[in-house]
């Protein structure tokens, strides 16, 4: 019997090497919550187009996770934010924005996300947040975090995302000078969480070597 596409195989199986972008997409479900992280990183030199274009699916992400928005507003009404970006310069991604996500229940969780057909956005609820590019045949870049959606202290009370999921960018695939200061200071904040968060536990299970990547990882 052939393997499945997606089992490896001597055939389609090749060594990883440090010249290309490489997309994982992972997740569990923990007895405390479930996780859908997607991450993208480069460990040699992007060109410049895998370099913008995974800058502008980061800014993607982070204009509409810091998006402060009314109670009751539709998903599908503040999808854009996510897109924007990327359609400053021509580009687009033809996947969803986001899915809700379950807890003891189905990682891709109706009825929450930004589609038309799902429910309005109210506090509490936990959704994806994941941009991204792909050029067929060359490369594909996905930034993905989960979100809780909470009220924000503004003269009423909005609401806007807290991203949960702490786990650093690459640096390597950034271009600083796309990014506005805002996006830069909330970045910063981002590593701020995840430092004070993440980095007590590595030390806890003394993981040494981890605890000095998550620390150079999360520079300002």
């Amino acid at each position: 019997e052939p393997p499945s596409p997606c089992s490896p195989s001597n055939g389609s199986s090749r060594k990883l090497s440090v010249d290309e972008l490489y997309l994982s997409d992972t997740g569990g479900q923990y007895l405390d919550g479930t996780t859908d992280i997607t991450r993208t990183v480069h460990w040699g030199v992007p060109t410049p187009l895998q370099k913008e274009a995974y800058t502008r699916v980061l800014m993607g992400n982070i204009d509409l996770s810091r998006l402060i928005f009314p109670p009751n507003t539709a998903g599908g009404t503040v999808e854009s934010f996510a897109r924007r970006a990327l359609w400053d310069v021509g580009l687009n991604y033809g996947h969803g924005t986001g899915h809700g996500i379950g807890n003891f229940l189905s990682v891709h969780e109706w009825p929450v996300g930004f589609q038309s057909n799902n429910v309005p956005l109210t506090a509490g609820m936990f959704t994806s947040i994941e941009p991204g590019y792909y050029l067929d045949g060359e490369f594909g870049i996905r930034i993905e975090d989960v979100a809780l959606v909470v009220e924000t202290q503004t003269k009423k009370p909005f609401l806007t995302f807290e991203v949960v999921s702490l786990v650093p960018y690459d640096r390597n695939l950034i271009d600083l000078s796309l990014l506005s200061p805002e996006q830069i200071r909330y970045l910063n904040a981002y590593y701020e969480t995840i430092r004070a968060r993440v980095g007590p536990e590595l030390q806890r299970q003394r993981l040494d070597e981890e605890y000095q990547w998550l620390q150079r990882s999360t520079e300002p």
